[in-house]
């Protein structure tokens, strides 16, 4: 494996504090590292000083002869001058990039729907994500640095990234080294982890689960039996081990090993215990959407919603920008006024919304952080039934990753991510009992995300949950649902179920595109009379409930296949079979439901 790019002895050093001491890496043909660890410890100063961009105090980069370096900065440094053609192909002619199939695949999957000729200025923080890494992608670059890459992307476009990157960059063809937090694209894409920590950077072999489960090793070696258990990081390897069936039939770490390490570890959540101190606190009524639907200058966003939300329900909502999450969320919170239909809330239900916008701040900006949380409360109350702590504001902050120097820090001279973690557990201490998270992974790393995902484990009430973060959704709620063509959709398959019905709705976009006599025909058919759109309606919620059943077969047949006898080909074979066949007959069910859907709607 040819040497493509390396470091020796790196040190670096700021002012207040030393970042690197005595550091050596290399990086090879074929390597997509992801790099790991909390804020504030050095991963985009290690990304930069490999990139060239920043120069060690002593130390060595050296970069093979003819290696060419492309980095995605986490800033944006687009020339708001340019076109998005510009900006992607720069001035070279069109039969020169239009003949190149990478080059089209790359401005198909990122840029589908940016106006080609049009400013760069104006768009919006995605698009120019988008547009920044489709520059990146069509030149040629043999070690790709990413910093952050996959921040204001959508769930789609980071699943069509990591696909690129993976064909892009197979074994043995050019490099990658990512920084980011989202736990799923470095689980999906890398096969190495460097943490950095402690003025070192640690390697391990794989990706994000695979690094879990030699952290949890490493740790167990040199903590004692109770240090060991209220470790996250063994809490995060049961809900990998235990999760979703697509992730834990593939081989990336050793399955008896974790299973050894997780066998003493509980489920995450005792939903049962959840759910009885929920409808304790909220009743029976929480907020039901009752036939109500959304308009704005005569367009309607939302067709007519029929969701009755629980006590102690965890759903992530999914859907592209401007789909209606954020409408939709507007009708829970009573922000939003339906058109049609009504919204009917339970008179004990209290709601809070975590925004992006972090308004919560706003007069406290002055104030230390000790000031902040002590006006509050005392006292908090974490956990339920025997697992229920009283933890003074002090406890809650260093909980939350507040060092005892951050205490009296002013809030305005926090860290976004600082700022991001004080908001949210301002809004938990207001101890609502419907909890809305919007885009709450902004700006925290994945040991941090690890921490509030622990705190919101124990938090008895109604979670909504709106993220692009993919791991952070299937790891918080227990089921999802999906905006799609304005209307709300109930999802068993999860957030793979998801990527394959907008796969389906842009294959049926673009084919009614090239046939548009069949489109204007299809417009033009008479409506449905009353009792037929009865039972198109009948048919439509018998479908999706025949939807549930077949993922969950499909869901119990894979965990069945990872399990079975590895010697046994016959019947790993038939096992095989029985899935592909469970899931054509899904496929069947799907496109039959997105005929009703959209003869409905």
């Amino acid at each position: 494996m040819a040497h493509l790019l390396g470091a020796e002895a790196l040190h670096l050093e700021f002012p207040t504090k030393v970042v690197f001491d005595g550091v050596s890496l290399g990086i090879d043909e074929g390597d997509r590292i992801g790099v790991v660890g909390r804020n504030g410890d050095g991963k985009s100063s290690l990304l930069a000083m490999l990139a060239g961009r920043l120069e060690p105090d002593s130390g060595r980069v050296t970069v093979r002869s003819g290696v060419r370096v492309g980095v995605l900065d986490q800033a944006d440094t687009l020339d708001d001058a340019l076109t998005v053609r510009e900006s992607v192909v720069g001035d070279r002619p069109e039969h020169d990039w239009a003949g190149d199939a990478r080059v089209r695949e790359v401005i198909s999957g990122l840029l589908g729907e940016i106006e080609w000729d049009g400013p760069v200025t104006g768009l919006s923080g995605g698009q120019r994500r988008r547009v920044a890494l489709a520059a990146l992608l069509t030149a040629d670059h043999d070690v790709l640095f990413l910093d952050e890459p996959t921040n204001h992307l959508d769930v789609e476009a980071i699943a069509w990234l990591a696909d690129h990157i993976k064909r892009r960059w197979p074994a043995n063809q050019g490099a990658m080294l990512v920084v980011t937090h989202d736990r799923w694209f470095l689980d999906e894409v890398c096969t190495r982890t460097w943490e950095v920590h402690d003025r070192i950077v640690e390697p391990f072999e794989g990706g994000y689960a695979a690094y879990i489960l030699q952290r949890v090793e490493r740790d167990r070696q040199s903590a004692a039996i109770e240090a060991r258990r209220k470790n996250l990081a063994r809490k995060e390897l049961a809900w990998l081990r235990r999760g979703a069936p697509a992730r834990t039939s593939k081989p990336k770490f050793r399955i008896d090993a974790a299973n050894e390490l997780i066998s003493d570890v509980p489920e995450i959540r005792d939903k049962t215990e959840l759910q009885s101190l929920a409808v304790s606190r909220l009743g029976k009524d929480v907020v039901d959407l009752l036939d109500a639907s959304v308009a704005f200058d005569g367009r309607e966003v939302l067709h007519p919603v029929e969701w009755r939300i629980a006590p102690g329900e965890r759903t992530g909502i999914l859907g592209v920008n401007g789909a209606g999450k954020s409408t939709l969320l507007g009708l829970v919170s009573g922000e939003v006024t339906p058109t049609s239909g009504r919204v009917k809330r339970g008179k004990t239900v209290k709601v809070a919304t975590l925004s992006q916008r972090m308004d919560e701040l706003d007069e406290h900006l002055g104030d230390p952080v000790r000031v902040v949380i002590s006006g509050l409360r005392t006292t908090y109350t974490f956990g339920t039934g025997s697992k229920a702590q009283d933890l003074t504001p002090g406890q809650l902050l260093e909980r939350m990753g507040f060092q005892s120097a951050q205490l009296s820090t002013p809030v305005k001279d926090l860290s976004g991510g600082q700022k991001r973690r004080l908001q949210l557990l301002l809004i938990l201490l207001e101890q609502p009992n419907v909890l809305i998270l919007d885009e709450p992974t902004n700006d925290l790393d994945t040991d941090m995300l690890a921490a509030i995902e622990d705190l919101l484990d124990s938090w008895p009430g109604t979670l909504l949950v709106v993220s692009h973060d993919r791991y952070f959704i299937e790891r918080v709620t227990d089921q999802q649902y999906a905006i799609l063509g304005g209307h709300l959709r109930h999802l068993p398959g999860g957030v793979d179920e998801y990527l394959r019905l907008r796969e389906r709705e842009r294959s049926a976009g673009a084919a009614s595109t090239k046939v548009p006599d069949a489109s204007a025909a299809a417009s033009a058919s008479p409506a449905l009379s009353g009792a037929e759109l009865r039972a198109a309606q009948k048919e439509v919620t018998a479908l999706e409930r025949r939807l549930e059943k077949l993922e969950a077969q499909i869901a119990a047949a894979r965990t069945a296949l990872a399990d079975h006898d590895q010697s046994d080909y016959v019947g790993l074979g038939s096992e095989m079979a029985r899935i592909s066949d469970l899931e054509k007959e899904r496929d069947g069910v799907e496109e039959r439901w997105f005929e009703l859907t959209e003869h409905i709607g």
